[in-house]
């Protein structure tokens, strides 16, 4: 049998993950706006990686013009579903399908590490406007929650991966600056919280893509386990999430080329 790579795992998963992952703060969104100094309202935005359409639609809530970009089948047909009205075009960061100098900001909402850096930087700099911004952000889990540290390590066990890295907040992960240490960029973190049902909350769990190429057996046993246990740290049944978003803003400078070299 042939395996499936994490990055097209998510497509057997698209349903699942559009109800039940997490979505951003309106704060994120009011950081972009200060830090490229222009309101999102009338903007053209390329949401690349664009999944079920969650940050497209806060996208759009904003005033944004935005076209969806997404590799993935099952991804794409789901974002279609949730919304009809938004154009969508198959493809990824390392060959974007759009024009040069066609957007004011490309999004990377939790996508930016599935991209080749030495292909995505260079697209993007040739579809931004000079004066554009790139920017890239992920929902990280707060570092100092114990019951959530525990169960990235029950995660990890489980499924045979790391533990994630749960480095200071003020820590810039080497990976995300990949390709783009030389242009300049601002950084803002983002503190918030959802609570939702213990349901929702393994749900969401499960939709990442360690469990969706683990197998339906090994998951239903992690699944009663950590039924069991979060049962007693949340007795009635809500659990509250602590994320951190860490947005990366990168800025085209005006005067640029295409391939945003003088």
């Amino acid at each position: 049998m042939t395996a499936v790579s994490p990055a097209l795992s998510f497509n057997a998963a698209a349903a699942q993950y559009a109800a039940n992952r997490p979505s951003y703060p309106p704060g994120l969104f009011s950081a972009i706006e200060e830090i490229t100094g222009r309101r999102l309202a009338g903007a053209r935005v390329a949401d690349v990686g664009a999944g079920t359409g969650i940050a497209t639609t806060l996208l759009r809530e904003r005033g944004a013009e935005v076209i969806a970009v997404e590799p993935g089948d099952g991804m794409a047909a789901e974002f279609r579903r949730a919304l009809p009205d938004v154009p969508i075009v198959r493809g990824d960061g390392n060959a974007l399908p759009l024009a040069d100098r066609s957007c004011d900001l490309i999004a990377y909402a939790q996508s930016w590490h599935w991209t080749d850096t030495s292909r995505s930087v260079p697209e993007a700099l040739r579809v931004l406007r000079p004066g554009g911004a790139l920017a890239l952000w992920w929902n990280t889990n707060a570092p100092d929650v114990p019951w959530a540290t525990a169960q990235d390590e029950r995660i990890a066990h489980s499924c045979g991966v790391a533990p994630k890295d749960r480095a200071r907040p003020e820590t810039v992960r080497a990976g995300r600056l990949a390709g783009l240490s030389d242009l300049p960029f601002t950084r803002r973190l983002l503190r918030w919280s959802r609570t939702v049902p213990l349901d929702t909350h393994l749900a969401n769990i499960t939709s990442h893509s360690a469990f969706l190429v683990l197998g339906e057996a090994r998951t239903q046993e992690f699944l009663a386990r950590e039924r069991t246990l979060l049962s007693e740290v949340f007795p009635h049944g809500m659990i509250e999430e602590t994320y951190v978003v860490d947005l990366l803003v990168v800025s085209k400078p005006s005067g640029t080329g295409a391939s945003g070299r003088e």
